[in-house]
Order: C-alpha cells, then structure tokens, then sequence
C-alpha cells in the first residue's frame, strides 16, 4: 500500500501523530490561504494605499484608493507635470491582514475603551458567557428530561416531537420584539433567543440517541422486574449517557450561533456590542478579533468537554474516533 493510501484508507482508524499533523493543517490551510491574499500583490489587491500623494490635493498618506482612480490621477499629474503620487497595492480595509488582526486581538485587551464608561472587550466577553450559559442550561433542565421521555416512551415521543418538529423550523430571532415586550430589553430576551434556538433541536436530537440505546438491554431489565422509574434512572440514562454527553458538546456550539442575534435584541450588549460599535468605525481588524476569540473560546470549550468525555466515559469506543 502506498504511503498515499495509508493516508486515506477508508474508515481506519489514524495514528496519534497523523491525527495531530492533520489538526494542525486544517488550522494552517485557510491561514496560508489568507497569507496568501493578503501579502501578495499579484493576487487580489483591488486598492493603492497612498505613500506620497504628489499634486493630488486630495490624496492623504494611508488612503486606499482604486487603482482605476490613482492611474486617472497619475496620469493627469504627469500631464501637468506636477508631483507625482505613490503608492503601493492593498486590499480594502475590510480585509485586514493576519498580522494586523493578531494585534487589534492584543490591543483590544490592553487598551481602554474610547469611552470612559464603556466595558473592555474581556468585561464584554465574560457578559456573553454568561447569556450562553443561562441560555443552555435552561434549555437543557427542560430539554434533556423531554427528550429522553420521548425517546423511550412512544407514545409521549408521538405527543411531543410533532410539535416540536413544528417549532424547530420557526426562527427564533423571529420571537425578538415578543421576547422583549415580556422579559425587558436587558438579558432576559436574549437568553430566552438561545432557549428558544437550542430547546427543539435538543429534544429531537436526545430522543434519537434514546432510541438508538440498544433494545435488548431494555428488555433485560424489564424481564428482571426492573420499574418505570429504576428503568429510565439506572438503564436509560446510564446507557445514553456517553452519546448524550457528545450530543450536548454539539448544541452547545449551537448556543453560540445564535449569540450575536441575541445580543442584537434590547439594548446591545456583550461580544455583539463590541463588533457593531467596531465595524461603525470602520475598524475591522478588530471585528476580526472578536470574531475570532468567540471561535478559540468555543473550540476552547469543546476541547475541554472532549477530553473531559474520555475521562468520563474510557470505555465508550465512539471516543476513539473523535
């Protein structure tokens, strides 16, 4: 076999150094692709950014002009024989370079708001956890107990998932001015956004991973005299436990989908109220930023409850493959 092969063999399982190398690329292929854009001028670089602007009287040093407008402008210097502008090929400013965002990401932090009595970017961040983390709990205290009823019990399965199969599919920014006109302009609408986002497709998600809890071990226990309750608190849940725990790592990034829509609800707030005001200002490496911290915190925390899961769970066989 080839060492091509090796590489893409179907379904096998790959070795610890191959499944690093290939974490790693998957991170450093968009970042070259983005390198590549950014630093290479024959590539995509539709703007000049003005060195020396020459006769121009309306060229500044750092302006980025379009190249059809700088060569008109060349031109008709050269015609009045004046000074000629200078300048060099850049991409617009809402495509910052990897350099320029890694700094807006350490200067967001280390530098005070504009404002005096606006929050820092980490009292921003540390808001929205928390709207994510009240938004998913709530919705997982009623969510999960639902869901794994309907998933052993057909006939609640069949008086529930309709209805929620219904609702899944109505969006919940949608729910925004309601939400509001009950719960305020504060948090409480913007947690009950991700309630109402992450709430339906839990309950059909932990049902389908009831169900799939293999039948004969129910069976089993219910031959052995085993109670509806004992049943559901001792077999069910305990053999669900590991996929329920994988299916709560997935909505959880869910959660985080709906952050920004939420936080646009009521008086902005959070990591969202950070980009709006920075994009406002056409500063974009730092929209950048935020958008990416909200990614590494994410992908943090999904990190932490993957290695958490194989500590929990060492014998379920799904872990190896993750």
């Amino acid at each position: 076999m080839s060492k091509i092969s090796k590489w893409f063999a179907v379904r096998a399982e790959l070795a610890s150094r191959k499944r690093t190398l290939l974490g790693i690329g998957s991170f450093l292929l968009p970042l070259l692709v983005w390198s590549i854009i950014s630093y290479t001028p024959f590539i995509w670089h539709p703007k000049i950014q003005v060195e020396d602007p020459g006769g121009v009287d309306y060229f500044q040093v750092g302006m980025l002009v379009d190249k059809s407008v700088f060569q008109d402008e060349f031109t008709s210097m050269q015609a009045q024989k004046l000074a000629l502008p200078r300048g060099e090929p850049a991409n617009p400013i809402y495509l910052p370079a990897p350099h320029q965002v890694a700094k807006a990401c350490y200067t967001a932090f280390t530098t005070a708001p504009e404002q005096k009595d606006l929050p820092w970017l980490h009292e921003s961040l540390w808001h929205s956890i928390q709207v994510i983390f009240w938004g998913f709990v709530i919705s997982s205290i009623v969510g999960v107990p639902l869901g794994i009823l309907a998933g052993t019990y057909a006939a609640l399965g069949r008086l529930s998932e309709p209805f929620v199969e219904f609702f899944r599919y109505l969006p919940a920014p949608a729910f925004g001015a309601l939400a509001v006109a009950v719960l305020g302009i504060y948090d409480g609408p913007k947690i009950a956004i991700i309630v109402i986002g992450t709430f339906f497709q839990q309950v059909l998600i932990i049902a389908n991973t009831t169900r799939k809890l293999d039948a004969t071990i129910i069976e089993a226990a219910l031959t052995l005299g085993t109670r509806r309750l004992q049943l559901l608190t001792r077999v069910v849940v305990p053999g669900i436990m590991p996929d329920l725990f994988r299916d709560l790592r997935i909505l959880l990034g869910w959660a985080w989908t709906y952050l920004i829509v939420a936080e646009l609800i009521g008086t902005s707030t959070g990591i969202t109220w950070f980009i709006t005001q920075q994009a406002r200002y056409q500063h974009f490496d730092k929209v950048y930023a935020a958008i990416m911290i909200i990614g590494i915190i994410g992908f943090g925390t999904d990190l932490v409850l993957a290695r958490l899961e194989r500590h929990l769970f060492p014998w379920d066989r799904g872990l190896r493959r993750t």
